[in-house]
């Protein structure tokens, strides 16, 4: 029977509320994802149990959305399970019980069909590209091909843990200040919009020349009022445009992605984080006996940022044509002189997996202590600055109100 499609021709799953009993008569209940009641009773009677009830839960319509997260979850628990001596099939299987989103669990039944059909993992996990990118792939294949696909998996999971460690610090540093800076400007336009003008109408009685600061903030206010709808269109479509442009135009990303490495503070994290991801997915990936060239270029992809991305092309092109690691990064012009002098010793004592993890242990410590520099840093600035934007308006709007007292 075929799945149910929704609206845009992915097959719908929900979530289904059971109970039953076993075949020695055990009361048993649980929940499943199917596509409809047909497929949700097939898949009880397969595990032998008699079905009492069995309803659709409300609330469940939608695929939902895979994230890094889940397949990091989903590396780590097919790799428990191998190495618990459990086949990659019914691991999958075991997987694909315990998952609470429709479409993390047909994605792994997708990959079950493939390899029953006769595919490899490998190639199962390759017909879906937007999950399991090249890295994930090179990584399983080695371990199929060595029979370690259980601590591939695992290394896959580590690697996946450190690099969302490093977003989170990453988007921290930014969330912040733009959060606290988006709430001060919020405040502001409401005291503009709602509060100044019932102190001008107040003000309209007074028979007194306003002060300077007074006058200023009520025209602040009526400019804000008569255009602040215009001013948020064009704040919306501006930033809409801009986003759309980074991401269809890689000479525009990649200059934007230049102008951030070089702003104060920031562009230092965002330079320690590109080299810290660029030095795991390389210590990563070398170390699982994936050729160097292909190294490269899974490394290029994790950098995150446009300008590293084509340092790391670069040098990927100059080692496949025959240059040692090392003279190839300094030659792209973008590796800080530790990292090049790092790699140098790793490939000359022949252990250059380890020397890129070091490399990267220290980037991502780097990273943290920049991210806690920042917080401290910025903290107090933001405080005066909202201080400030907050304290004008209100200085302002009362100042008049102080005079008048102090005149009579």
């Amino acid at each position: 029977m075929a799945m149910p499609l929704d609206n845009k021709g992915n097959n719908t799953l929900y979530r289904w509320r059971w109970a039953g009993k076993t075949l020695k008569g055990r009361v048993v209940r649980g929940e499943l994802i199917a596509s409809n009641k047909a497929e949700a009773e097939k898949t009880l009677h397969n595990q032998h149990i008699i079905i009492r009830q069995l309803a659709r839960k409300r609330f469940t319509r939608g695929m939902g959305r895979v994230n890094s997260r889940d397949i990091m979850l989903f590396s780590r628990q097919v790799a428990t399970l191998i190495r618990a001596g459990v086949p990659i099939l019914q691991a999958l299987q075991v997987v694909a019980q315990t998952q609470k989103k429709p479409v993390m669990n047909k994605l792994i039944q997708d990959v079950m069909h493939d390899i029953s059909a006769g595919a490899s993992v490998t190639q199962a996990l390759k017909r879906h590209p937007k999950y399991f990118d090249p890295l994930f792939c090179h990584l399983v294949a080695a371990g199929e091909q060595s029979g370690t696909l259980d601590t591939m998996l695992e290394r896959i999971a580590t690697y996946q843990e450190s690099n969302e460690s490093i977003k989170r610090k990453v988007k921290k540093a930014l969330v912040y200040p733009t959060a606290v800076i988006a709430v001060g400007i919020g405040v502001s336009a409401l005291l503009l919009i709602n509060v100044v003008p019932q102190f001008e109408a107040l003000f309209n009685g007074f028979d007194a020349e306003l002060p300077a600061m007074t006058r200023a903030t009520i025209m602040l206010s009526e400019f804000v009022q008569a255009w602040w709808q215009w001013a948020a269109a064009a704040m919306l479509i501006t930033i809409t445009v801009c986003i759309q442009a980074i991401r269809r135009s890689p000479s525009i990303a990649f200059r934007v992605h230049q102008f951030a490495l070089r702003l104060p503070i920031l562009g230092s994290l965002l330079n320690k984080s590109a080299v810290a991801r660029y030095a795991r997915t390389l210590a990563t990936t070398f170390s699982a006996g994936v050729p160097l060239v292909d190294a490269l270029t899974s490394a290029a992809g994790a950098t995150g940022n446009r300008v590293y991305e084509k340092a790391v092309i670069s040098t990927r092109d100059d080692v496949s044509g025959g240059l040692p690691l090392h003279i190839a990064m300094r030659m792209s012009g973008q590796f800080p002189p530790l990292v090049i002098q790092m790699v140098g010793i790793g490939e000359e004592a022949g252990a250059l997996d380890a020397m890129l993890d070091r490399v990267a242990e220290y980037y991502e410590d780097e990273v943290s202590t920049v991210v806690d520099n920042l917080t401290t840093l910025l903290e107090p600035f933001i405080l005066v600055l909202l201080g400030g934007m907050v304290g004008f308006l209100v200085i302002s709007m009362y100042l008049p109100v102080f005079e008048l007292g102090g005149a009579m």
